[in-house]
């Protein structure tokens, strides 16, 4: 079963050393969220399966890393400084802030008061100073989204690597919006890391294209252990679309808090290369933007057949991994009877996402040969590349079994005494989800892993 509240994830979040609550020792930071000693393995492992189907699979799209610092130029031809807001209210009674699509009646949600002020715009980026001097000419912002640092290079990728549409730049890293009220652990947060693809087509071919992004995004989550069953399909209606978006599709996920959105793919139109380039006269094309007078770029791609320079449609999937590290964590908790009598959690990750890949266990901490082997084993099977490999020191199997259970570790070995008195040497390997063992020679660990973890 998948976990039924929040609080079973945040408690085994910060029990096994997933996720921490920022600045804990002062209070806390509201909004922000560290990553623990297996929390950052399991995010960088999301992370690596993305990058790994964005890059390394596919032959059309090429990888970016913009800086976070953002210009205000950049961010003002964007649409964000005049539109990137939420409607905030106060309350009169409590003075709590609240963002006023979040209201249930009417009522602030701290008091039940009614007696509340007007909405207005709140814009949610961070600025900040760049250099010695403050003022008004001397600001950025940290970037909002990691879209943009895609578009404004946009034409240096397209010249340095010769790509033509259909193709897409990938990014992922971190963005910040100054939410009114974060809130439901790591799901709304201030600071987050996004997964973000911009794939540029002919404008004729959008509709084709977001329909495809949307299956591949569906079947990649897939991959990554969520049920379909637990994933909707939104189509975001017309009045409540982006102001750059012709067309959205959300993926909703479910959840503990309820149907929530896990990731959306945009039709973003010509709209960000439109509003980044220079005028546009030339392009012979209509375009619903207005030409971009300080831009010196044309970010336009060349028609080689009808000889004409032209703006390409976007396609955007866009995840956040904080998101994505909580689904996964939800869809892998389970609790369930064990058959020699009482329960355990076991976190039942795909194995390429799991913190630890292999748990190496000496039944004696104490006794030299056993360790020692233990330690042999643990160097050879980091040669594999598997991952992180991890060399317990309790000495209490049980207890390592039930721990590694939680954690997500698809595999444990046992180093015992018939370890050392066997020839050839031999060792207990228990798998996770079965909880069933088997005897296999040291000599095949390393082939007898990486066959199962390639079967996932």
């Amino acid at each position: 079963m998948t976990a039924k509240t929040m609080d079973q994830l945040v408690s085994l979040c910060k029990r096994r050393g997933f996720i921490f609550q920022s600045g804990e020792i002062y209070g806390g930071l509201q909004g922000a969220y560290d990553f623990g000693p297996l929390g950052v393995e399991l995010k960088n492992n999301l992370k690596s399966a993305w990058w790994r189907s964005m890059i390394y699979e596919r032959d059309d799209i090429e990888g970016l890393d913009s800086t976070i610092l953002t210009m205000r130029d950049v961010l003002i031809h964007s649409g964000h400084e005049e539109t990137f807001t939420d409607p905030l209210v106060d309350c009169k009674n409590c003075k709590c802030r609240i963002r006023a699509d979040h209201l249930v009646d009417g009522k602030c949600p701290q008091c039940g008061s009614t007696d509340l002020t007007e909405p207005r715009d709140f814009n949610l980026m961070f600025k900040t100073n760049v250099g010695p001097v403050v003022n008004e000419k001397s600001y950025a912002y940290l970037r909002p989204e990691t879209a943009q640092g895609i578009f404004v290079q946009f034409k240096n990728v397209v010249d340095s690597t010769g790509r033509n549409a259909p193709f897409g730049i990938a990014q992922m890293g971190k963005s910040f919006r100054n939410e009114i009220t974060p809130r439901n652990f790591i799901f709304r947060v201030r600071e987050f890391e996004q997964m973000e693809l911009e794939f540029f087509v002919k404008p004729e071919e959008d509709e084709k294209w977001h329909e495809y992004w949307k299956q591949e995004r569906l079947n990649w989550w897939e991959r990554q252990g969520l049920s379909l069953e637990n994933i909707k399909v939104v189509e975001v209606p017309k009045e409540d679309l982006a102001h750059y978006s012709k067309a959205t599709y959300d993926l909703y996920y479910r959840f503990p808090l309820g149907l929530e959105e896990l990731e959306g793919i945009a039709n973003r139109q010509d709209y960000d290369l439109g509003n980044h380039t220079k005028g546009q006269q030339d392009l012979e094309i209509k375009s619903h933007v207005h030409p971009n007078k300080d831009s010196t770029m044309k970010l336009a791609l060349f028609n080689a057949e009808e000889k004409k320079w032209y703006l390409p449609f976007v396609i955007e999937p866009s995840a956040g991994v904080e998101r994505g590290v909580l689904a996964v964590l939800t869809e892998a908790y389970t609790e369930e009877e064990v058959p020699n009598g009482g329960s355990r959690i076991v976190l039942k990750l795909k194995k390429h996402l799991a913190p630890i890949k292999v748990a190496v266990i000496p039944l004696k901490r104490n006794h030299p040969e056993i360790v020692k082997m233990a330690q042999e084993i643990k160097t050879s099977l980091l040669k594999t590349g598997l991952g992180r490999i991890s060399l317990e020191t309790s000495g209490n199997v049980g207890k390592a079994y039930r721990r590694h259970d939680e954690v997500g570790t698809p595999f444990c070995v046992t180093v015992d005494f018939e370890s050392i008195e066997n020839n050839p040497a031999t060792v207990t390997v228990r798998d996770r989800d079965t909880m069933e063992q088997e005897r296999v020679k040291v000599s095949d660990l390393a082939s007898y892993f990486q066959e199962h973890f390639l079967k996932g």
